[in-house]
């Protein structure tokens, strides 16, 4: 396992101009990222959208990487996304998935079978064309730029340590430095979308 902050560091240095869907990596990658203005940290929409959302983005901006780190809870809540993705192969979506096999920002519930899931499995039993599993970062630093630069879908199913909350949410420190109407507005304004 490793941190969820120093993987997001590695990705950053071969982020190039990608479109990121950050998920539960935002609250480290809003510190980290050098692009604010091309990432979409959507906080918290019902779980199991966070994939559909970067998927759609993927197809409807076809000629923009799209990167997504998603997390096992939210993927659980709609895994058949990731037969739609495989079907159409958007050959521009890299969906990563940071499992730390529990829910960490709701006090760190266990997630169900957690350590004994091969989502990468799933992910190629679905129809990804590239799937890989990393749990030691050293590993992962070798091959990012090679995966990054191969044609989509492609996913990557990363053990992640966990950084479980216990404070009440709106108890939190707020990490956010946009509202979502300001990430909206930055991304149509980035992409060139009619505001």
């Amino acid at each position: 396992m490793f941190n969820a902050a120093d993987m997001l560091r590695l990705f950053q240095k071969y982020r190039g101009d990608a479109l990121v869907i950050p998920d539960r990596g935002a609250r480290h990658w809003q510190g980290i990222s050098t692009n604010p203005k091309r990432d979409i940290p959507l906080g918290d929409p019902a779980m199991g959208g966070h994939a559909s959302f970067a998927f759609g983005l993927a197809e409807a901006r076809p000629n923009e990487k799209v990167v997504l780190f998603d997390s096992e809870g939210d993927l659980l809540m709609n895994l058949g996304v990731l037969a739609t993705i495989a079907e159409l192969k958007p050959r521009n979506f890299y969906h990563f998935l940071m499992d730390n096999e529990c829910y960490a920002t709701t006090g760190g519930q266990p997630v169900p079978n957690s350590s004994s899931i091969s989502y990468s499995g799933i992910a190629r039993e679905a129809g990804y064309p590239s799937t890989y599993f990393f749990d030691d970062l050293e590993e992962l630093a070798d091959k990012i730029e090679m995966i990054l630069n191969q044609p989509g879908p492609v996913f990557v199913h990363m053990k992640i340590v966990p950084e479980i909350e216990n404070e009440p949410i709106r108890r939190r420190p707020r990490w956010q430095t946009r509202t979502l109407d300001e990430v909206l507005r930055d991304i149509k304004e980035t992409l060139g979308v009619a505001v």
